[in-house]
């Protein structure tokens, strides 16, 4: 899934990790993030994130 990694670090600002995939999720929502970071957030595996870069390479796997 090919997500703009710009709009990507946007929607997880202000995340303090480690954070969960709800975390992650409802963070985004809160800075209106897209359709497509929603949706590529959304299909994240549920576990615990420990960096931004860590959350952009799983959706990277996506």
């Amino acid at each position: 899934m090919a997500v703009n990694p710009i709009e990507m670090q946007k929607a997880l600002g202000g995340v303090n990790y480690p954070a969960s995939k709800e975390d992650i999720v409802e963070q985004a929502s809160k800075h209106q993030a897209g359709q497509e970071v929603m949706d590529a957030l959304g299909s994240l595996p549920d576990k615990e994130y420990d960096s931004p870069a860590a959350v952009n390479k799983e959706v990277g796997k996506g």
